[in-house]
């Protein structure tokens, strides 16, 4: 008892160094993840997980990125970009119109699947519900942005902080133990490796959905803010680099584990997802109500985890262009949030498929990262600014790749789209 106590303890010390990248898990791993990368497990097995592992490596290097330019300068990105670049102004401005949109967007499809999930995982012990699908949903919706926003309220980022590691947690802890219930052939997750795109219908939306939940434009720009919060200074730098690596390997191994299992349990069955209750029930044909159990609180921390953060984005980026602070408790703050927190109950009040926007949302956030790239590569080359810290060889390397990879997506993405449409 006292030796697993003991890591227990290392984990938990390990999580609390984490800072800033626990918003980055945050804003990364919400209920748009768990959706795409269990409708990608259940359809198509591992073969996307390719996708993934760039997503995630591409997101350290823009992390490192954005954490090192605030580092050495003490400034902010948006207020960055406006002082030293070329129509900065105008960039920032698309870049907070393109984020607040995806973001927000987001934010509806998250609210929606964490209320519906609630609401069918109660549903199977208390059959009574059924008939009152659309009133309970909305009061559970209703009651969940209540609590966020009350506890958005407080403005404090250490207290922020603490809440998003307690529900990263649980998330992370409830999907790994999941994975141990439902463990795909290890051959499939090393052929996942191999970059492929499913040649069906929906396969290209899907890959540009992966990159969009992964690879969020929020999360980098965010990251300087959050580094404010934290109070790290020049002296910090090593701790910056830890922090970014770490939580791109949380991302990795979390996301990664959603799809293992989704894979392992349904992949094979033929049994793509098709409704909220198919996500929470992935593990019921194998583990009973215990499963639905464990992958309910994993998606309820994970939907909870993003609602969080997501409700700040919109303040915190015009607070970044206009002064290059972090903004947690001023009057506008809390009006923006709370006019994120309407928009956010879209789903509930008008009972559209969460999941469909989900994806669809995920999409949208991959058009402006090229945008985002662009910016820090700029700044991170720029002598005066950095001086011997400006960016070297394998930082430009990987931010040059990124850059790559973000417009080959954003091009997937608007095909993806177009045949849609068709």
């Amino acid at each position: 008892m006292p030796q697993s106590t003991s890591i227990f303890k290392k984990i938990l010390g390990w999580l609390l160094t984490i800072g800033p990248g626990i918003f980055a898990i945050g804003y990364t791993i919400g209920t748009g993840s768990v959706t795409s990368m269990v409708v990608a497990g259940s359809t198509y097995g591992m073969q996307l997980l390719w996708v993934l592992f760039l997503s995630c490596l591409f997101s350290w290097v823009l992390m490192e990125a954005y954490g090192r330019y605030t580092i050495v300068t003490g400034e902010t990105a948006l207020y960055g970009f406006r002082k030293y670049l070329k129509f900065g102004n105008l960039i920032a401005i698309a870049i907070i119109v393109g984020v607040s949109f995806g973001q927000l967007n987001s934010l509806i499809g998250i609210l929606g699947i964490s209320a519906n999930a609630i609401f069918e995982t109660l549903s199977l012990f208390v059959p009574a519900l059924k008939g009152m699908e659309y009133q309970t949903v909305l009061v559970i919706a209703l009651l969940i942005i209540g609590i966020m926003y009350s506890l958005l309220l407080v403005g404090k980022y250490s207290f922020f902080e603490k809440i998003l590691l307690i529900f990263v947690t649980l998330m992370g802890l409830s999907f790994l133990l999941s994975l141990f219930v439902v463990f795909p052939d290890p051959k499939e997750i090393a052929a996942g490796f191999l970059p492929s795109i499913p040649q069906v219908e929906g396969g290209k939306m899907m890959v540009a959905a992966f990159v969009g939940t992964t690879m969020a434009a929020a999360t980098f720009l965010s990251r300087p803010l959050f580094i404010f919060g934290k109070g790290w200074t020049i002296a910090n730098l090593k701790d910056q680099r830890k922090d970014a690596l770490s939580a791109a390997l949380l991302i990795f191994f979390i996301s990664g584990s959603i799809m293992a299992v989704a894979a392992g349990a349904l992949f094979h069955q033929g049994q793509p997802i098709t409704r909220v209750l198919d996500m929470v029930s992935t593990l019921e044909p194998i583990a009973g109500k215990f499963a639905i159990a464990v992958f309910f609180l994993g998606t309820l921390s994970a939907g909870l985890s993003s609602i969080f953060p997501i409700l700040m984005i919109t303040p915190l980026l015009i607070a970044d262009y206009q002064a290059g602070k972090l903004d947690t408790d001023s009057k506008q703050f809390k009006i923006l949030a709370a006019i994120a927190c309407v928009i956010g109950l879209t789903v509930p009040v008008f009972g559209v498929n969460p999941i469909q926007m989900q994806i669809l949302s995920q999409v949208f956030n991959v058009f402006v990262l090229p945008l985002v790239i662009l910016g820090i590569i700029i700044l991170t080359n720029n002598k005066k600014i950095m001086g011997e810290h400006r960016a070297g060889l394998l930082l430009n390397t990987g931010m040059g790749l990124a850059m790559v990879f973000a417009c080959v997506i954003s091009y997937n993405g608007v095909v993806a789209i177009i045949e849609k449409m068709n």
